[in-house]
């Protein structure tokens, strides 16, 4: 469930992903920040509504342990991030040379984590809510 829950998330991002990085290494002007606002906003429901399903299916099978998996599936969006920066730089650029090549794929690491990083904590946080919300209103006889 953890890899489905990020590819989830990476498809509400990827055509924005495209230009964001095209700004970045093909020199082109980025002037849509109020698309990107709301990419952004979509980003967070949807890492937030796929990351209490699968607390809910974790809790579901009576597995208590969700904590590390809420977070890493909020956080697997990042591995997709990297994997379309691999592709990008494959097909989309013209860079060649040992010094590009780590200087792109250590940038990309970077998005990478610290979208891996914020993503998993909104991840975690609706899934903390999601948990404590339904044990709530559990009884106790």
């Amino acid at each position: 469930l953890v890899p489905f829950a990020g590819l989830l998330s990476f498809g509400s991002i990827f055509i924005e992903l495209y230009y964001v990085l095209t700004s970045l290494w093909n020199y082109k002007f980025y002037h849509v920040y109020g698309f990107l606002l709301g990419v952004y906003a979509i980003l967070v429901l949807v890492v937030g509504m796929t990351t209490v399903i699968v607390a809910y299916f974790t809790l579901n099978a009576e597995n208590y342990l969700w904590q590390w998996t809420s977070f890493f599936s909020g956080a697997s969006t990042a591995a997709y991030v990297f994997l379309y920066g691999t592709y990008y730089f494959l097909f989309k650029t013209s860079m060649n040379g040992f010094l590009q090549t780590s200087f792109y794929f250590g940038y990309t690491l970077l998005i990478a984590l610290n979208l891996g990083a914020l993503c998993g904590t909104v991840g975690h946080f609706t899934a903390s809510k999601f948990v404590r919300i339904i044990f709530r209103n559990v009884k106790v006889d």
